[in-house]
């Protein structure tokens, strides 16, 4: 059960309004969990510029590779949510989220999701070293930033608890 419900657009006040318009505008939909977000302006904000960072990772990286990435950090945390949210993604982009192949990049990518999902200070030298033969330290810096993100909405996402959007419910796991 969800610990704060999502706001209605309709009945929400005028200074919450405008957050939620830039999202329609910006993303064309409102989640559960930006519903939350948005009783607070600031945090609309902030957890919105994962999108930020998503973009910047697209000058090198693929919409799979970053799905997958996170869905990596998403598994990590045990964030029901955020799982559900980028196997639906994947699947949205023709890919089997049970079934993938993945590239070296793609299996680094995979294995620094789940370390630092775990324990950021799990992350060896010889992983960063691995990273930083792919990247250079624009790129490191934004998948950091990212995976910092990600771990921020993971985070806040299992302290509310909020309900699943109908359309990733397809894509939740059992929990273990």
């Amino acid at each position: 059960m969800t610990r704060l419900s999502p706001i209605a657009y309709d009945t929400a006040p005028e200074r919450l309004k405008a957050g939620l318009e830039e999202e329609l505008r910006l993303r064309g939909r409102l989640t559960n969990l930006k519903l939350i977000q948005a009783r607070s302006p600031v945090a609309l904000r902030v957890y919105g510029e994962w999108f930020a960072l998503k973009d910047a990772l697209n000058a090198r990286l693929s919409d799979r590779a970053i799905f997958i990435f996170s869905l990596a950090i998403a598994k990590a945390q045990r964030s029901e949510i955020p799982v559900g949210f980028f196997r639906r993604a994947l699947s949205q982009s023709g890919f089997d989220p049970d079934r993938l192949e993945l590239s070296g990049e793609e299996e680094l990518l995979q294995e620094f999701g789940s370390v630092l999902g775990s324990d950021a200070n799990a992350v060896s030298d010889g992983l960063w070293l691995r990273l930083a033969e792919h990247y250079d330290d624009t790129v490191l810096v934004d998948l950091a930033a990212f995976a910092g993100i990600m771990v921020a909405t993971t985070v806040f996402a299992n302290i509310v608890q909020a309900e699943a959007d109908d359309d990733v419910v397809p894509f939740l796991e059992t929990r273990p």
